[in-house]
C-alpha cells in the first residue's frame, strides 16, 4: 500500500520530531519538516504532499493560519491544524480556512492517525463529487441536443405527456393542448430536465445542479418546485421515484 506523504509544520523542536515519530509508525512517510512558512511554501511546491500539519501559532504569531490561506488559494491539499490555543478569537481565524481537522497539544497517536485518516476521507469525498458535478456540467451542455434528438418532425417540437404537451425547443416555452403554459425561469429547466430525459429518472442533486447551480438549493427545494409545477400543468404526468427524483413516462 503506497504511504500517504505527510508535511509538519512546526516550529517546537520537540513536537515535531514526536509528530515524526507517531507518523512513522502509523505508515506514513514524512516528506518535510518544517519551522516557518517559508520554508514551508517551498516544501509544499517541491513534494506536493496529501497532507499538511500546521501549527497556528507558528514563530509565537498567526503565521500558521497565513500558512494555510496559502494553501486554499494556491494548491489543492488538505490540512490539518496543530494547537495548544483556546482563544475564541484565534480558533475563529482558523475556522475561515476551513481546516480538515484539528489536533491540540499535546496529541495522542492514536487521535492523530484518526483525524489524518478522517482529513484524506473527507478530502476524498469532495473530489468525488467534483467529479459528480463536471459530469452533470456536461450533460447541461448535451441538453439541447438530446431535446433536438427528441423532435417529432423537422420542426422545434418535442411531444410528452401522451401528446397533449409539447416543448417548443426554439423559443423555450411549454403549451398543453397548444396553450402556452406560464412557467417560472426554474419550474421551465426543470421541465425541459425531464423532457430531454424522458422516460429515465431524474434525480435530486441533477435538479439542483442544473436548476440551481448549487446556489443554496436542497431536496426539499426540489420537492417544493415539484408541487408548483404540478400545478400548474393541467394532468399529472410528473411521477414519483421514491427517494431519488421525478420522470416523465416516454
Amino acid at each position: 500500500m503506497e504511504k500517504h506523504r505527510v508535511i509538519i509544520v512546526e516550529d517546537d523542536e520537540i513536537t515535531s520530531l514526536n509528530l515524526n515519530m507517531s507518523l512513522q509508525k502509523h505508515g506514513y512517510s514524512v516528506v518535510a519538516m518544517c519551522d516557518n512558512t517559508s520554508q514551508a511554501k517551498n516544501k509544499i511546491a517541491t513534494h506536493n504532499p496529501d497532507v499538511i500539519i500546521i501549527d497556528i501559532s507558528l514563530q509565537e504569531s498567526n503565521d500558521g493560519i497565513e500558512l494555510a490561506k496559502t494553501i486554499k488559494e494556491e494548491y489543492d491539499i488538505p490540512f490539518i491544524y496543530l494547537t495548544s490555543y483556546s482563544d475564541d478569537d484565534i480558533i475563529a481565524q482558523a475556522k475561515l480556512t476551513e481546516p480538515y481537522g484539528y489536533i491540540v497539544k499535546p496529541f495522542d497517536p492514536g487521535s492523530l492517525h484518526a483525524t489524518i485518516q478522517m482529513a484524506l476521507f473527507k478530502y476524498q469525498q469532495e473530489n468525488e463529487r467534483k467529479e459528480n458535478i463536471d459530469s452533470l456540467k456536461v450533460d447541461k451542455l448535451n441538453l439541447e441536443k438530446l431535446l433536438y434528438s427528441k423532435r417529432s418532425s423537422d420542426k422545434p417540437i418535442v411531444p410528452f405527456g401522451g401528446g397533449d404537451y409539447h416543448l417548443d425547443i426554439s423559443i423555450c416555452e411549454t403549451f398543453y393542448k397548444g396553450k402556452k403554459i406560464k412557467l417560472t425561469k426554474k419550474e421551465n429547466a426543470f421541465l425541459r430536465l425531464l423532457v430531454a430525459q424522458l422516460g429515465l429518472v431524474v434525480s435530486f442533486e441533477q435538479a439542483m445542479n442544473y436548476v440551481w447551480e448549487e446556489h443554496g438549493a436542497t431536496e426539499n427545494s426540489v420537492r417544493t418546485l415539484v408541487w408548483r409545477l404540478r400545478n400548474k400543468l393541467e394532468t399529472d404526468i410528473i411521477k414519483n421515484a421514491s427517494g431519488i427524483g421525478y420522470y416523465i413516462e416516454e
